[in-house]
């Protein structure tokens, strides 16, 4: 299979601290795997050193053939790649199809103009629709991200990163700080992802459950 991701030896340090050493990994296209380790052991900042928001002090990223160790974080979302975080990036004072509205527009290289042309507006509001179903929202779409469960605020951020059009995802704990109901539902989403979409996906967890599943 292609490898959608390519991570050769990678070194990240801070100082004198060594926060990632020498870690290298290859995903193929389509498929999915998980980064495991204790609190510390790095794994968000190899995140980090995947999606550019950290240049790596030594090794090399490249991402469907294409070197990307030099590009921003901006410049690989638009090749590519959409993440999730630790924390969950959503906008609370909107509801679920404005935050994914967002996100679909910046995808499109709208770039969050005041207004758009009818054929613009009606081709953002099926893209969103379709995004906000794919992530399980549907039936929530109007509501105030804010003022919902944690999992389904964790699910509209996804819905965001999946309005970017990413051919890789990397999610960095989707299910962090959740109890067992939200949990199944957010591992769910991941495999529906990952089995009935085809995206390639690499998620960080702590939850073996998960993992496993």
């Amino acid at each position: 299979m292609t490898a959608m991701l390519e991570v050769r030896g990678v070194t990240k340090t801070f100082g004198s601290l060594i926060a990632v050493r020498e870690v290298s990994l290859t995903v193929a296209a389509g498929e999915l795997r998980a980064i495991i380790g204790p609190n510390g052991a790095g794994k968000t900042t190899f995140f980090n050193l995947i999606t550019g928001f950290f240049p790596p002090t030594a090794g090399e990223i490249v991402f469907d053939g294409r070197p990307v160790t030099g590009l921003t974080a901006q410049q690989r979302v638009k090749l590519g790649m959409g993440r999730t975080f630790q924390v969950t990036e959503i906008f609370p004072e909107l509801t679920v199809r404005e935050n994914v509205r967002i996100a679909v527009e910046v995808g499109a290289g709208y770039g969050l103009r005041p207004w758009l042309g009818q054929d613009a507006a009606e081709e953002v509001r099926r893209e969103g629709s379709r995004v906000v179903a794919l992530a399980g929202l549907a039936t929530k779409a109007d509501r105030l991200v804010g003022e919902m469960a944690h999992g389904d605020q964790r699910a509209a951020e996804i819905a965001m990163a999946l309005a970017l059009k990413p051919r890789l995802l990397l999610l960095d704990e989707p299910t962090a700080g959740m109890g067992d109901q939200e949990t199944y539902q957010i591992a769910g989403l991941i495999r529906r992802l990952h089995r009935d979409s085809r995206y390639t996906i690499v998620l960080i967890e702590h939850d073996m459950r998960v993992v496993f599943q």
